[in-house]
């Protein structure tokens, strides 16, 4: 802590840590009340759901895949 002389300073620097001391408790609040929303109105899963998902359904339903049936059957090669 700030070693402030028994006086006004002492009182200023006591206030200051209060200060600061109520800003960072505003802000873990403010923080923990998203995040609480976060997962009470499950939107994380909605984003998944609306956004992540679609994307992804397009990329893969774009990519070209290897076609099992154009690949001849070999019948003379069997196991020994």
């Amino acid at each position: 802590m700030c070693h402030c002389r028994k006086s006004k300073k002492s009182r200023k620097c006591r206030c200051r840590f209060l200060r600061v001391l109520c800003r960072i408790f505003a802000i873990l609040a403010a923080v923990y009340a998203a995040l609480f929303a976060v997962f009470f109105f499950d939107l994380d899963g909605k984003l998944i759901y609306h956004v992540i998902e679609p994307f992804l359904c397009r990329h893969y339903d774009r990519m070209e895949r290897r076609n099992p049936l154009d690949v001849p059957y070999d019948t003379t090669g069997g196991v020994r």
